[in-house]
């Protein structure tokens, strides 16, 4: 169940910078608004798409539409880089393109023959199942640049990996493969946003009931089942839906719900050729909407 989270609050601040008061050139800078600056992010309109079809690399695209949040500084330009995986090591970030930010819905597209290109491989040679993050530098008109790792993620509430902001500073996509069953096994935990496990954890992923199901009761919740928590699966690609289900509780009365976190349920990926879970979920209960939960697997 997800923890509370701890915010620092500003009364403390306040109280820590009244306390240790200076005067003269020792005065902190950040103790005056005339010295902080205005900064700028990508907030994601819509999805174009995020499966890469491994049959048709060189022409399939995926992408998203953005626009420059309308409170911050303003957005020239949009550089594009690609990363195996994810990784926020911009030594193993390779440029894709320049995108000129044109406002509101402006489109940042990918073709497998780009990423191929920036990468320096064949389109033919990647593998269904793996995936790779597209990563957003925006510059504003005034040269300055920001992105995932200068921008910070707001004091932990999600600026970059949170619900709230709808944040485009990157977008992930998949190179599919078709659902084969069986998958059920011992798997890793690789995330859990719910924190009923930690990463590292070992859970029990069961097939069924149905063809072209998943069942996650033995993950999700670590508390008392009320109803199992099944996956369906495209078996053309692995894309994964969830349909909302009251999927148990941690021994109190507040029952929980989950849902797929994207449209028509959609939760995101189960890749039977890697053994590969990734999903977003949205987690309700007690009159609360908990917003959109990772869960990331793999199969040992």
């Amino acid at each position: 169940m997800k923890k509370l989270l701890i915010i620092l609050s500003i009364f403390s601040l306040v109280t820590a910078i009244s306390s240790c008061k200076k005067t003269g050139g020792a005065i902190n800078p950040l103790a005056d608004v005339k010295n902080l600056t205005l900064g700028s992010y990508l907030v994601l309109d819509s999805t174009i798409n995020l499966n890469f079809d491994n049959s048709a690399m060189t022409t399939s695209t995926v992408g998203v539409t953005v626009s420059g949040y309308k409170g911050g500084e303003a957005v020239d330009h949009i550089d594009v880089f690609a990363a195996a995986g994810s990784t926020y090591d911009t030594t193993k970030w390779h440029k894709i393109k320049t995108v000129a930010y044109s406002g509101n819905g402006t489109k940042i597209s990918v073709t497998g023959g780009e990423l191929a290109t920036a990468l320096g491989t064949d389109p033919n040679s990647f593998v269904a199942g793996s995936f790779y993050t597209f990563y957003n530098r925006l510059y504003t008109k005034s040269g300055r640049s920001f992105d995932v790792n200068n921008t910070g993620n707001n004091s932990g509430s999600g600026l970059i990996t949170g619900p709230y902001y709808y944040g485009a500073y990157f977008f992930t996509a998949y190179i599919t493969c078709p659902f084969v069953a069986p998958v059920a096994g011992t798997y890793q935990v690789i995330a859990d946003d719910w924190q009923d496990w930690q990463p590292g954890d070992h859970v029990q992923v069961t097939d069924g009931p149905g063809p072209n199901q998943v069942n996650l009761s033995q993950v999700w919740p670590n508390g008392t089942v009320v109803n199992p928590l099944i996956v369906n699966v495209n078996p053309a690609n692995g894309v994964a839906t969830v349909p909302k289900v009251t999927f148990g509780n941690y021994g109190g009365a507040t029952q929980y719900t989950a849902e797929g976190a994207g449209a028509n349920d959609v939760a995101g990926y189960i890749f039977s050729c890697t053994g590969y879970i990734t999903l977003s979920i949205d987690i309700q209960g007690g009159g609360t909407d908990y917003g959109p939960n990772r869960l990331i697997l793999q199969k040992l």
